[in-house]
């Protein structure tokens, strides 16, 4: 099993949503989080002050899948959250050793 953890723009998550429910995947979860890269943040003007906004708000997408899946979806999530600008975002995978369902126990794949 594999972990993908996508960093993109919050107004692409529903994009990114549908693209990965056509090829199959149903679960996910999705934080909202702050961070910046090269992006570095920008400046805005508020009440004729100006102040430098480090942390940008992006979206954090988590997904476990059996591993035959994961090239497919890595390629989904970064055609539909490609604005070809920078702050795009990343896609980390990472291994999962193991995974329970609570309710009934069910380990490895049939958990998730």
């Amino acid at each position: 099993m594999k972990k993908i953890e996508a960093i993109i723009k919050p107004f692409k998550l529903d994009e990114v949503k549908e693209a990965l429910n056509e090829i199959g995947l149903r679960g996910m979860t999705v934080t909202e989080v702050k961070g910046f890269g090269r992006q570095k943040g920008h400046t805005e003007l508020y009440r004729g002050a100006e102040y430098v906004v480090d942390f940008l708000p992006k979206v954090k997408i988590e997904i476990v899948m059996e591993d035959g899946l994961v090239e497919r979806a890595v390629e989904v999530i970064t055609q539909a959250a490609r604005t070809e600008r920078i702050g795009d975002g990343k896609i980390f995978v990472t291994t999962v050793e193991e995974a329970v369902r609570i309710r009934t126990g069910e380990k490895g794949v049939e958990a998730i």
